[in-house]
């Protein structure tokens, strides 16, 4: 039998899973298993169950969270929960973006998402929106490199308050047009606030200038818009620095 203390724990742990609001791009999903499973029990039974199942996982999927974003100054956040699947020094800017002229000086922080993963995308750096562009691509695994450049793919670039130009995109995988990107050119925006989703497995990248030191490393879990994966020295302070709920 197990203690009172673990079925409390169970308990807070569901609660903390799931009830922590929904994205609206998630509903149509929820209430259409949801009416499904009800057509299903009404003319047979175990297709109701597996209606019900979808519906749940779909809450579960679509959770979207409250974070503890730092505040301060100098430094990138991740864009999406993951593993950081990979990083690559001295490339250039996606190709899309017509910022060749920037050379092969940014390191490429890739973070890969499962499908238990929250997919809410989080703003990795505060700074005004260059440019934004989506691009429809193959639908590769998330988790190989070469998806980086030939899946389909928002691109975003933006330019911080210190001049510094960085980029940051939304990766899909196997189902065509998965990404949500509710930014748009020339817009101000800020580090950690919700700006997208990515459904049903998925991988961000950021780009970020060489002079800034990579925060995370390969392998290790990152959290969107709480893990601070880069900073530029010359600006950073974490001694400074504070957090609010997001």
């Amino acid at each position: 039998m197990l203690s009172k203390r673990v079925y409390m724990s169970i308990i807070a742990t569901t609660k903390q899973t799931l009830c922590v609001g929904t994205h609206p791009k998630g509903k149509p999903f929820i209430f259409g298993f949801l009416f499904l499973s009800a057509l299903g029990y009404a003319f047979y039974t175990p297709v109701g169950c597996l209606f019900l199942v979808l519906s749940i996982f779909s809450l579960y999927f679509f959770r979207n969270p409250d974070r503890m974003v730092p505040q301060g100054d100098g430094f990138v956040v991740a864009s999406g929960d993951g593993i950081v699947c990979d990083i690559v020094e001295q490339v250039m800017l996606p190709k899309e973006l017509g910022m060749q002229d920037l050379g092969a000086n940014y390191t490429r922080i890739s973070i890969f998402l499962n499908v238990f993963n929250v997919h809410v995308n989080r703003v990795p750096v505060s700074g005004d929106i260059l440019k934004k562009i989506y691009i429809p691509g193959k639908f590769l695994n998330a988790a190989e490199d070469k998806s980086s450049d030939e899946n389909e793919r928002s691109i975003v670039a933006v330019r911080t308050e210190h001049g510094d130009i960085l980029s940051f995109v939304q990766i899909a995988g196997f189902v065509a047009r998965r990404i949500v990107c509710e930014l748009h050119d020339g817009q101000k925006i800020t580090q950690g606030d919700r700006y997208g989703i990515i459904r049903f497995g998925s991988r961000c990248d950021i780009y970020v200038p060489s002079h800034y030191k990579v925060h995370v490393a390969r392998d290790s879990v990152a959290v969107g818009g709480e893990t601070i994966v880069a900073f530029n020295p010359q600006h950073y302070a974490p001694e400074q620095m504070s957090w609010i709920k997001n």
